[in-house]
Parts: structure tokens; sequence; C-alpha cells
């Protein structure tokens, strides 16, 4: 019997794990198609878009949610005189969201890796 429970648990700890996994590996793709657009309404060179599509993926791990990204692309276009209104911005990350999701879903369709066995069995 105990047998079984750990099986489960440890299910449901893959399970989480990959969750997660994919939710982070979206919030980055996301990011990136994010740094994209703004990169192409600020008119950057592709040199300079390569160097901001790094700067916005890494502007999200200072904390948890989206402001930190908001602040960094609103002023980065305050400073490049092509304002972008927040409810725009963030009607656009969620635009970008459902899309992250989609490509991660279609490129990752299987487990990341071996610790990640059926879940639940």
């Amino acid at each position: 019997m105990e047998d079984t429970f750990r099986k489960r648990e440890k299910g449901y700890e893959a399970k989480f794990k990959l969750e997660e996994e994919m939710r982070f590996k979206a919030a980055s793709r996301r990011n990136k198609l994010l740094a994209l657009w703004v990169a192409e309404r600020l008119g950057m060179t592709s040199a300079e878009t390569e160097t901001y599509v790094r700067e916005v993926v890494c502007s999200d791990l200072e904390e948890p949610g989206v402001d930190d990204v908001v602040r960094k692309v609103v002023k980065d276009c305050e400073e490049r005189n092509v304002p972008i209104a927040e409810p725009e911005l963030r009607a656009e990350i969620e635009r970008l969201n459902a899309i992250a999701l989609k490509q991660i879903g279609e490129e990752y369709p299987e487990p990341l890796g071996p610790d990640y066995g059926p879940v639940g069995g």
C-alpha cells in the first residue's frame, strides 16, 4: 500500500515539475516574442534586436509576474520617444502568451527528461 502512495506522490511531483518547466519556457518565449515586437516598433537593427531580446528575457527574472518586463519595455520606449501605453503592452503580452504556450506545447509534446516517467504510473 505504501508503495502505491509513493508512486502516486512521485507521479504528482513529476507532473508539477513538468508543468513548471513548461510554464518557464512559455514565459521566456513570450518575452522573446515581446522583445521582437518592441524592437520592430523601435526600429532596432538586427544586432540591437538580438541584444534587446536577451535583456527583456533576463528582466523577467527580477520578480514574479510581468511587471518587471512591463517597466523595462515602457522605459525603453520612452527613452526612444516611442511611447507604448501600458494597457496596449499588457494586451500584447497576453496575446503573445497564448502563442508561446502553443509553440512550446508543439515543440515539447513528450516529457523533457528521464525523471519524468508516465504521470501517476
